[in-house]
């Protein structure tokens, strides 16, 4: 059984927090609970690695085929996924989500993009399975290989800003559009890690739905919080995050008599 720190506080102090304290609180005690879950069988499945010819056959072959040209193209499509990138987008969300006090919004962004990439360094260093190719021409990669962090980071991040915006699209053309979107680039970014060498097949496929699974749970995990936040401003209940209706919900709160 967890147990997270309000246990352990003050009743009074317990009941002066805001919901936003509190719930940070119990979001961040369950993700490093979440991260010292033993992982043995997820280990022992890569180690061993089932797939081990297709996985580098696959590499063997796009390495053997690499040019200057090639592996240009594939490096701007890495870069969706690279953490310079990431961090610049996190950055410019995290200034525009304190603006607006958009606070369940900013933790299940924190939460999910940079939690969910800590979970998989910490992967790697449980797995350590070694890249396909560490010598060429092309190659100059460091670190584990499984799973994917390039990968796992385009999915969080493309896939959060997708749960973002989805509630807040009407036309289903224009879902789709967005769907196709945050998936191509995703696809994009783990084509590229393959090509280049710096990845098997099972460790972008790995990467991609640790990404999917850690958004579900973090947006399973954060629900108390965002269905607090909108009860304590007297709003009706809505589905996280609908961000082009939340500032409107806010202004037509203020409204209300006290």
């Amino acid at each position: 059984m967890m147990h997270f720190p309000l246990v352990f506080f003050d009743a009074k102090r317990v009941i002066s927090l805001t919901p936003v304290r509190t719930e940070i609180h119990f979001v961040a005690s369950l993700v490093m609970n979440t991260l010292l879950v033993p992982q043995t069988s997820i280990a022992a499945f890569a180690m061993a690695n089932p797939f081990w010819s297709a996985d580098h056959g696959i590499a063997t072959w796009f390495h053997e085929r690499l040019t200057p040209a090639f592996v240009s193209v594939l490096h701007a499509f890495t870069e969706f996924g690279s953490g310079e990138w990431i961090g610049i987008i996190m950055f410019l969300l995290v200034l525009f989500f304190a603006w607006k006090r958009w606070w369940p919004s900013l933790v299940t962004l924190i939460v999910a993009v940079p939690g969910g990439m800590l979970m998989n360094e910490w992967l790697k260093m449980v797995v350590q399975r070694h890249r396909p190719f560490v010598d060429g021409p092309f190659v100059d990669w460091s670190g584990y290989s499984f799973a994917s962090g390039h990968t796992i980071g385009a999915t969080l991040l493309y896939g959060q800003l997708l749960l973002f915006v989805l509630p807040a699209l009407k036309g289903r053309h224009w879902r789709l559009l967005f769907v196709l979107s945050a998936a191509s680039l995703v696809l994009l970014v783990a084509f590229s890690r393959i090509a280049l060498g710096a990845h098997f097949l099972t460790d972008v496929l790995a990467a991609i739905l640790f990404g999917i699974v850690w958004l579900v749970f973090c947006l399973i995990a954060t629900k108390p919080m965002r269905t607090r936040m909108v009860s304590h401003t007297g709003l009706p209940v809505i589905s996280e995050p609908v961000l082009a209706r939340v500032e409107s919900k806010e202004n037509l709160a203020q409204s209300f008599p006290r």
